[in-house]
């Protein structure tokens, strides 16, 4: 998400000086897009022992973390592209050039190289996505400062924030989780690696708390909304993936860190495009869920769509979760090489197509 170099749509103006550059409210940044890391870092303190090491995840925790939030903020891109009038019409083509390609590419990928090459395409595709989402928020916090050295740092900082702990996943085998299947990630154990990426990290870390400190002493001001992003970025990858190994902890960290606020920018900049005077004819009217019970209809719909799409994996591939999708075990499992072919790319399909129109609505005045 947010993969384009410049500040979205939905911002606030240029604050006064003493103030900070949220993107809605301090309020409703502090809960809905920055607290979500650090809420999931005191879940996990709270866990028990032995699901802070266990491989396997609850069926509790699988169907309220991967259905209704993971697998739900894939659907909330409909309210940016399909559901939005506006934005339909300015989108054109991409919107049925975007799934038709990405369709096309998973059978070939499917059909020649494998369902795991499949699932491995598919993984680092997701995992470019949950880079640049950070890389997003950070532009977004940081929209309102100056051109200097000091913003390399913060963008080099956020992206090692992220690919540092992924790649000592992929130098320190064997890891109790996996992206989607077991094997998605190429891995080697390499222990000098891993130093190595350790000493850089910790010097980039000190860098940059020496670069904010200088700040402090020049002006007595902060920018809290991108120390704090930086830092709930940090903490949550580092914890989720270095410091344990577990599926529940790395889930619970990745999932509720990346999707909560997904969802809160999709939404807030949902009802700031209502709230524009209207440029197009598509425009004239609100949206069906941008009225009193909004809020209700948009996540009432994404919690549906997960259902249903989790409902089709498991009664169609993955059988794996009858106590939820009981009525899905009616479905014929199909194991035909051929049929898998091309089922499977059109179950991922919504993921897939999440992760390439991301790169497209976000940009300045989309």
């Amino acid at each position: 998400m947010l993969t384009h170099p410049a500040p979205v749509a939905p911002v606030a103006p240029p604050p006064p000086a003493a103030s900070q550059p949220w993107i809605r409210s301090a309020r409703f940044d502090g809960l809905w897009i920055l607290a979500p890391p650090f809420l999931a870092l005191v879940m996990v303190a709270a866990l028990p022992p032995t699901l802070r090491t266990a491989a396997a995840m609850p069926l509790w925790a699988w169907v309220g973390l991967v259905v209704l939030i993971d697998v739900a903020h894939v659907y909330s891109t409909l309210f940016r592209t399909y559901f939005d009038k506006a934005r339909r019409q300015r989108f054109g083509t991409l919107l049925w050039a975007v799934p038709l390609g990405c369709y096309v590419v998973g059978v070939g990928l499917h059909a020649l190289g494998g369902s795991l090459w499949f699932w491995r395409v598919l993984a680092y595709t997701a995992v470019f996505h949950f880079v640049r989402q950070q890389y997003g928020f950070l532009r977004l916090y940081s929209r309102f400062e100056p051109e200097a050295p000091g913003r390399h740092l913060d963008a080099i900082l956020v992206y090692a924030a992220t690919l540092y702990p992924l790649l000592w996943w992929h130098l320190s085998p064997p890891r109790n989780f996996n992206w989607f299947v077991e094997g998605d990630f190429v891995q080697h154990d390499w222990p000098a690696g891993r130093l190595l990426l350790g000493v850089l990290y910790l010097g980039l870390l000190a860098t940059y708390l020496l670069k904010e400190a200088r700040q402090w002493h020049r002006t007595k001001q902060l920018n809290w909304p991108r120390n704090l992003l930086l830092l709930g970025t940090a903490a949550s990858w580092y914890v989720g993936i270095v410091v344990f190994n577990a599926d529940l902890v790395f889930t619970l960290l990745n999932v509720v860190a990346h999707g909560i606020p997904y969802l809160a920018l999709v939404w807030i900049s949902s009802q700031t495009s209502a709230s524009k005077p209207a440029s197009k004819p598509a425009a004239q009217q609100p949206n069906w869920w941008q009225g009193r019970y909004g809020v209700l209809l948009f996540l009432g719909s994404l919690i549906a769509f997960a259902l249903l799409e989790e409902g089709l994996w498991d009664g169609l591939v993955w059988r794996e979760h009858a106590a939820v999708f009981g009525w899905f075990q009616q479905l014929p499992a199909l194991a035909d090489s051929a049929a898998l072919t091309l089922l499977v790319p059109l179950l991922a399909l919504p993921q897939a197509t999440h992760y390439v129109l991301d790169g497209f609505i976000w940009r300045r005045n989309s």
